[in-house]
């Protein structure tokens, strides 16, 4: 699904600067998604809010209660993001993309009612003791968000590129200017801007899918039918979110390093302020990973696949094979090259940047090895990105265990060896998947003739 892919290389194709500029722009701002900048919406309502008549307890709890809004709704909604990603790819293959909106129906009714389920009881046992409106504003914001993460899966096959950037900065704006003016009502005002930012971005989303694949009914439900699914992708996308979040959690519920902030929900001040700060600089490093991976691999990889499936001769599959190796290599590559670059950048000036928003440098040495490993998570989405379009389902399921059980194994032992080491748990479980993902991706590369083939035979 690499249609914006390709309609940023349009532009590419003017050879302007001001048209580079344009591409990876738009390209940064699209493939981070709603994630990163809701990190970036979130903080500026903190500081925003600061210069008002907020008490600085309730923007705290205001942060707090998002990040775990974030985490838990990115957790819950991985559960189909892959596989719901997957079974839309092959309906588009089989050009039966009337069932797509019907399925999409049924995919947000069973998602809000596993969001229902969970909101409610995360919202019984974690904020007892807090006010009615608060919980009721915690749910609503969290059916919400398992439903954006979802939509959000479907822009990279929207070819309205504009529109998209649009709706982000319209959801965003709104998402600020309604916090912002609602701060008077303290955290509950916070959450009701937020909850009208994300709920704006999710049904404008929803309507532009509407447009571009209309269907011939309501609701159907035939993602959930076992032969046109791969359970290991439910899997894969569980356990990559799990091990994002796992160290997150690790400190927040480890008590020397947290603090109790509103109900039972906990924060860890001097791990979760860097991380965050750190995932910012991933948006060069996406850009570069949705123009090369989605556009040149993706061509690649057609071309080889299209010649095996007509009987070209041997020659000439064997030369968009090693085509298709030698794009894969130079994409990680280059994204290797730029997020290297914008770490060297952030490392030189991250003394300054903290000093700017008002940052202790004692944060210095945390914030910059979590530079490190957000560029190193980065890495490992483009090899997995690689191995998805292989249908290398199992390697991935075990790319994201090694991540996974690594981070939380490395989270464990750094907080034995002490505060010098903290963050470097998460750099080595993200380390260890993307070592794993390279020997596995290599070896796959050497034996896709033969995969592929006996896959023909079958």
């Amino acid at each position: 699904m690499a249609g914006i892919g390709f309609e940023i290389r349009r532009i590419l194709r003017r050879e302007s600067f001001l048209n580079l500029i344009e591409a990876y722009g738009l390209a940064g701002i699209i493939s981070s998604g709603p994630w990163v900048l809701s990190v970036l919406g979130v903080m500026v309502i903190g500081i925003l809010s600061l210069s008002m008549a907020v008490d600085d307890r309730e923007i705290i709890q205001f942060l707090v209660s998002v990040t775990y809004l974030m985490a838990i709704s990115l957790v819950v909604s991985g559960v189909f993001q892959h596989v719901f990603t997957r079974w839309v790819a092959d309906r588009l293959y089989e050009k039966k993309n009337e069932l797509i909106l019907p399925n999409l129906m049924g995919l947000i009714w069973v998602t809000t009612l596993m969001a229902g389920v969970i909101g409610g009881l995360a919202v019984a046992f974690l904020l007892d003791g807090t006010s009615t409106i608060y919980r009721l504003l915690m749910f609503g914001n969290f059916v919400v968000l398992c439903n954006l993460w979802l939509v959000t899966i479907f822009l990279s096959s929207m070819k309205s590129y504009r529109r998209i950037v649009i709706l982000f900065a319209l959801g965003y704006a709104t998402a600020v200017v309604a916090s912002t003016r609602l701060a008077d009502w303290g955290l509950e005002g916070l959450l009701t801007g937020i909850l009208l930012g994300h709920s704006l971005l999710f049904f404008s989303f929803f309507y532009s899918i509407i447009r571009q694949y209309p269907g011939e009914s309501f609701i159907r439900f035939d993602f959930i039918r076992r032969r046109q699914i791969f359970p290991s992708l439910i899997l894969t996308g569980l356990l990559f979110n799990a091990a994002v979040w796992a160290d997150k959690f690790i400190f927040w519920f480890y008590p020397p390093t947290s603090q109790p902030i509103i109900g039972e929900l906990r924060a860890s001040v001097i791990y979760d302020l860097p991380i965050f700060l750190a995932y910012l600089s991933i948006i060069p490093g996406m850009a570069v990973f949705l123009v090369r991976m989605e556009t040149d691999f993706a061509e690649a990889y057609d071309r080889f696949y299209r010649a095996v499936r007509e009987g070209d001769t041997l020659a000439r599959i064997n030369q968009f094979r090693d085509e298709m190796v030698l794009i894969a290599r130079n994409g990680i590559y280059e994204i290797f090259k730029v997020q290297g670059l914008t770490i060297v950048v952030l490392f030189l000036w991250s003394e300054d940047i903290l000093s700017a928003i008002g940052i202790s440098p004692l944060y210095l040495a945390l914030f910059r090895i979590d530079l490190v490993a957000v560029g190193i998570q980065l890495l490992l989405l483009a090899i997995q990105n690689v191995l998805f379009y292989l249908d290398a389902r199992g390697v991935n399921v075990a790319l994201c265990s090694l991540f996974f059980f690594g981070n939380i194994a490395f989270t464990l032992l750094t907080l034995e060896l002490g505060a010098s080491f903290y963050g470097y748990g998460f750099a080595g479980g993200a380390l260890l998947a993307v070592l794993g993902g390279l020997f596995l991706l290599s070896r796959k590369f050497d034996r896709l003739e033969y995969e592929t083939f006996m896959l023909q035979g079958r």
